[in-house]
This record gives C-alpha cells, sequence and structure tokens, in this order.
C-alpha cells in the first residue's frame, strides 16, 4: 500500500504482502455491442475496477484486476496501477510477466531491480534549472487540473465519466503521413518528434486566440539510459520525467514546421543526468506537477508499449490499450492496431471543446 509520510511529507510503498483486488464480474452484453473495440471506448470505464471510495489514502488499492465474461463467451481483463509505483515500461512488463505465468511458462522477465536511491533527491538539493514543465503545488491548489482533481466514477448520470463540454476523437497518420511530415521538418527527427510537433501546432492553432501566449506541449521521457551511470538493469518504477517546449502562439503558426520541430528536439535533449537530479531536487522542494494549465496539454505515448501482444493463453487481444478518462489536457499517441507502431501507423486520441475540436479538424491534416 501507499503511505503518506507526514513528517517528510513523502509518499511511501509499504510492502505489507496484502496481494492485489481482484475481482470478477460478468456482462449481459455480447463483445461486439460495445461498438469499435479499436478505439478507447468510454463504455471500457466500466470495465476496470476503480480505486475511488476507499475511506483513506492507506486503504486506496495501488493495484486491481477486473476480469469480466461477456455472453459471448469472450472477456476482458481491466488493470488499474498507480503511477507512482510504475511508469509505462514497468506496468507493461508487469503485465508480460503475469501473462506467461497465466500461460503456465513462468516469469519472463528474471532481474528485477527495485532500489529507488538512484533517483533520489540530493541533500541539500540543487536545482540548476528552472523547470518551467512543472508548476508549483502551492501555485496549483486552486487551480483545476487533472493532476489536482481525480476523474469520478461513472454514474448513472455521466455513464461515461468524460467532460460533457468536450468531444472525443481519434485520428489517424498513416506512414506515409508520418514520412512527408519527416520530411516537412527539414531536419533529421523520430516519428516522435514530428507527430509531437504537429500536434502541437495544430492545437494551438485551434486552442490560442492571442498570438503573443505562450503555449506548451508536455511529454514524459524514460531516464534509464539518459543517467549517469545509467539505471540498473531491470529497473522497475516510474523512470520518466516531464520534458516540455514553449513557444509564442504566434511563432507556431507563422513559423516554418522545423522551428516546431527544434522546439521538441531540444525539450528531449535537455534530459541530461544533471536536468534530471536538477528535476527530482525541485519537485523534492516545491512538490510540483506538469504544467498542463491555461491551455497546455500532456501527450502520452503509448503506441510502442507491448499491450496488443499480451497473451493470457487464449490469442492476443481485439483491444489492448487505456481506458478512456475526461482528461482535456492529456493527448494520447496509440499504435494503429496490432502492429505497436512497428509498421509505423499511430492513431492519435484527443478531446477538446466542440468549437475547437472543429477548429483542430481543419489544422492536423495540414501535411
Amino acid at each position: 500500500m501507499l503511505n503518506f509520510n507526514l513528517q517528510t511529507k513523502r509518499l511511501e510503498l509499504v510492502c505489507n504482502n496484502a496481494g492485489v483486488l481482484f475481482v470478477g464480474a460478468t456482462s449481459h452484453l455480447r463483445l461486439n455491442e460495445l461498438g469499435n473495440l479499436s478505439l478507447p471506448n468510454p463504455s471500457f470505464r466500466h470495465l476496470v475496477l476503480q480505486t475511488e471510495g476507499f475511506e483513506s489514502f492507506a486503504e486506496t488499492p495501488i493495484f486491481t484486476i477486473q476480469v469480466t465474461r461477456f455472453k459471448c463467451g469472450g472477456f476482458s481483463i481491466g488493470f488499474v496501477t498507480n503511477h507512482s509505483i510504475l511508469d509505462g515500461r514497468s506496468a507493461a512488463e508487469m503485465f508480460e510477466n503475469l501473462a506467461s505465468i497465466c500461460r503456465g511458462e513462468g516469469m519472463k522477465t528474471h532481474e528485477l531491480n527495485i532500489d529507488r536511491s538512484c533517483i533520489r533527491a540530493r541533500d541539500p538539493p540543487q536545482i540548476k534549472f528552472k523547470h518551467t514543465e512543472y508548476t508549483k503545488l502551492a501555485e496549483a491548489t486552486s487551480l483545476a487540473s487533472s493532476f489536482t482533481s481525480p476523474i469520478q466514477p461513472p454514474t448513472s448520470t455521466t455513464l461515461t465519466g468524460l467532460l460533457p463540454d468536450h468531444e472525443f476523437r481519434m485520428f489517424s497518420f498513416n506512414p506515409d503521413m508520418i514520412r512527408c511530415l519527416k520530411e516537412k521538418a527539414m531536419t533529421k527527427c523520430s516519428s516522435f518528434e514530428a507527430i509531437v510537433a504537429h500536434i502541437w501546432r495544430a492545437r494551438t492553432k485551434a486552442i490560442f486566440d492571442n498570438l503573443d501566449e505562450i503555449s506548451s506541449v508536455l511529454f514524459a521521457v524514460d531516464i534509464r539510459s539518459r543517467m549517469s551511470p545509467p539505471l540498473p538493469q531491470g529497473f522497475s518504477g516510474n523512470a520518466v520525467i516531464t520534458a516540455s517546449a514553449s513557444a509564442k502562439v504566434a511563432d507556431l503558426g507563422e513559423k516554418p514546421f522545423s522551428f516546431c520541430v527544434e522546439m521538441v528536439k531540444e525539450a528531449i535533449e535537455r534530459v541530461t543526468d544533471e536536468y534530471v537530479r536538477s528535476g527530482i531536487d525541485w519537485l523534492e522542494v516545491y512538490k510540483g506537477m506538469p504544467s498542463t494549465l491555461n491551455g497546455n496539454f500532456f501527450l502520452s505515448a503509448w503506441w510502442k508499449l507491448p499491450f496488443y501482444e499480451l497473451d493470457f493463453g487464449y490469442g492476443k487481444p481485439l483491444y489492448g490499450g487505456p481506458v478512456a478518462g475526461g482528461m482535456g489536457e492529456f493527448v494520447l499517441l496509440l499504435s494503429s492496431g496490432n502492429d505497436m507502431g512497428k509498421r509505423g501507423g499511430v492513431n492519435v486520441w484527443i478531446a477538446l471543446e466542440k468549437d475547437k475540436m472543429e477548429r483542430f479538424s481543419c489544422h492536423v491534416f495540414e501535411i
């Protein structure tokens, strides 16, 4: 369980051998009645065991499993994990091990390192960068954000738990479209960098009216290989840090696409060992959170996580990915079908207010 230490003001992981909260459920529906199973369907929220409603923080489970069997004989396995314990890579490895055990093949990973001391804050702290990617907790407590306001579970009046004034849409980018974006960048860049820059630019055009405002895109960077020395082989934990690219709205709209790409590349290149350790110290001092306020957003890349490869003994899933939540400041990059990004296709899942979604739809395919 997680415990909040009042003296240190930090979360502590208490290893009490309590196990995982597991529930079995049945549905009167068939799988084909859920709609398009290739998309993050909002109704999937009923297929995971929510962690809201527990009397105390210490009683709230950090990992739940819900197995739901459908009328047709198909079934779903829904997981809820805590991001302070596991990042996407660690969670994927855990699920792969669980699936391997279910197939009778035992643990897939034989080297597991849970020592977090290699990424602890320094004493005294040595903050050497501004870290505008974070907002101080003291300044953010009065502002609404997905990091300050937990999503409420679905009720009879809000069955999906989604934002009522928002639309959720999926935009698909095939390999040719991504190739065009990379050519348009006029510099060597990854598919991730090109897509982030493009979504950032299109969303900025849809969201902002004041050309003098600052627009920012935030995203997670895996620090395992960026530390000196690198994190131990088999490290299991939350080994990501937030990076951000910022620019004036006018510059994003008027300057060439290569400018946007360079901003994203610079944000990633900033994440060095010293930058990470400075960020950890900053978070220790200010207890901050990612700055997804004032029109900014967090882009989360799921497209190369192997969820579509999970086989619990019955073959690969029809869908493997996140449950759509009511988080307007989050954009998801998902794999295109079962290829995990290997063939280059990417789906972009985004939520915006209806009028802004129409504007975004006009800009997102300006390739």
